[in-house]
């Protein structure tokens, strides 16, 4: 695997990191699991429903309604688990994010039309030592990052299918979001549109008992 460009500290990107069966086999599985799963455009706390549709793989999956945000460990809609995480993508954790520990969630987004995600941290994870790696699958995505305020400068970079970049140590905590896609920048999504898989720990690591 190529060394990943670092182009902020702690933001890497590795392009182009999955070759093009890659893409369609974790393509075929995210959509698999959404059969089981269903898609939904979760409202915010404010009470807006949200542009991106939403499932995830996984012991817990994230949800978010007037309540607030939140990680379950049932579907909101059908009360059953999430559907299981894939080997290749807990192989692409063990390999890019953290070889010791396991992911418990991958969320699976699903950019369509004007869907986008405004800037925000990812914290509603117990211990953000442990890295976000992201799956760019489908459209290319307009990809801004900024600072941990939200009021620091942001850069703009695109991320294509195949992409996978990884928010650890100083950009953690970083604000970033998706401004849009490009619709018709790639054919592998059926219908079109991007897929984003996003493995993380959400619960804390607890060490393994002595044996």
């Amino acid at each position: 695997m190529n060394r990943p460009i670092s182009v902020l500290p702690g933001f890497d990107l590795w392009p182009g990191c999955l070759h093009p069966k890659a893409q369609a086999d974790l393509t075929r599985l995210a959509l698999a699991a959404t059969e089981a799963a269903p898609l939904a455009n979760y409202a915010t706390a404010y009470g807006k429903a949200m542009s991106v549709k939403m499932s995830a793989f996984g012991p817990l999956g994230w949800t978010s309604d007037k309540a607030g945000y939140r990680y379950a460990d049932r579907h909101p809609g059908t009360g059953a688990p999430w559907p299981t995480l894939p080997v290749a993508l807990l192989d692409l954790w063990a390999a890019l994010g953290d070889p010791e520990t396991p992911p418990d969630s991958c969320l699976i987004n699903l950019y369509r039309g004007d869907a986008r995600m405004g800037l925000h941290q990812d914290r509603d994870e117990a211990d953000p030592r442990f890295p976000v790696l992201s799956v760019s699958l489908g459209d290319t995505a307009v990809f801004r990052i900024g600072g941990t305020a939200r009021k620091d400068p942001t850069r703009s970079l695109r991320l294509s299918s195949g992409d996978i970049c990884r928010l650890s140590g100083p950009a953690r905590l970083a604000f970033h979001g998706v401004d849009r896609i490009l619709p018709g920048s790639s054919s592998l999504i059926p219908g079109g549109g991007r897929i984003n898989l996003t493995l993380r720990r959400a619960t804390v690591a607890h060490p393994l008992a002595p044996t």
